[in-house]
């Protein structure tokens, strides 16, 4: 897939944020198939992005080496708000519902 710079994709709708864009990033979409994803957290160690996919009640796996998607946890209590210390530390959010 050929990439274009600055990526047509990325629109600055008020133009005092052009001087916080960086021209040399494109957009790419990873996975589709879930309903709605937030809280992205990447694992360098391991070259993975994990994140939440809340009203699926799991969270994903993206692999940078195979490009593959996996789920990561199910159920996942509606985790989110996922993200990682200065320690290496993972924490997130769950948004449990009661029967």
């Amino acid at each position: 897939m050929e990439r274009r710079y600055p990526d047509p994709a990325v629109r600055v709708l008020d133009p005092r944020f052009n001087a916080l864009r960086v021209g040399m990033v494109s957009v790419e979409c990873l996975y589709q198939g879930a309903r709605w994803s937030e809280s992205p957290v990447w694992f360098g160690d391991s070259r993975t992005l994990v994140w939440s996919d809340i009203p699926n009640n799991r969270m994903l796996r993206w692999d940078e080496e195979t490009g593959e998607v996996r789920p990561f946890r199910k159920p996942s209590n509606n985790a989110n708000g996922n993200t990682r210390d200065r320690e290496d530390g993972w924490s997130r959010a769950s948004i449990s519902r009661a029967a």
